[in-house]
């Protein structure tokens, strides 16, 4: 399944959630989902429903196809931790998230654009792939001639801080995924126990 390229506004009323945790698609026509019947045509979701929506609110907000969404998954069952919370934990050390998550690019789809024009460094090195899974100690940076890319300051100026468990500094224009993230910095209208449930039965 390739990845969904359409409407994210669109996506956000169906799933009513925010799928760029700005709220803004949902504040012109609040939850009322896309169609011309809106909400009328709606039915009481059954538990299969809500696990399936738990899981697309995860895999439209960070922009993974199913593919990718279904190994990351498996990547986490096999970890030492809870595999919920071990699964939004590789999500966000994606490095098109991570870029995102330290300023670089308004959207994760233009974090995820800026790495595949390679105009990202991982310790020095250009690394062109957005799925690329970013360590914590690692340094991410910029090549010099991509420094004063305009969408780069203007992106940076819009996102005056960084979530704690990166860093960046303005100056240097270079930043650090310090560690990997507590359950409670990450969005917490995510279920991912539902996610697990629904994986569970298919894996």
């Amino acid at each position: 399944m390739s990845r969904y390229t359409g409407s994210s506004w669109k996506v956000s009323r169906r799933l009513k959630f925010s799928v760029s945790e700005t709220g803004e698609e949902l504040v012109k026509r609040g939850e009322k989902i896309p169609g011309q019947h809106g909400d009328s045509r709606a039915k009481k979701l059954t538990e299969y429903g809500k696990q399936l929506q738990e899981k697309q609110k995860v895999r439209y907000m960070y922009g993974v196809n199913e593919r990718q969404f279904r190994r990351l998954f498996v990547m986490a069952k096999k970890s030492k931790g809870v595999t919920g919370v071990e699964f939004l934990r590789i999500l966000e050390s994606r490095l098109d998230n991570v870029c995102y998550r330290m300023g670089l690019a308004r959207t994760r789809a233009g974090a995820r654009q800026l790495v595949n024009h390679g105009h990202i460094l991982v310790d020095g090195a250009k690394v062109d792939i957005p799925s690329y899974l970013v360590k914590p100690g690692q340094e991410i940076s910029l090549p010099e001639k991509d420094k004063t890319m305009k969408c780069v300051l203007e992106a940076l100026e819009v996102n005056a801080t960084t979530v704690p468990f990166v860093s960046f500094d303005k100056e240097k224009m270079t930043g650090k995924y310090i560690r990997v993230p507590e359950r409670e910095e990450l969005n917490k209208e995510f279920d991912e126990s539902a996610i697990v449930e629904f994986y569970n039965k298919k894996i």
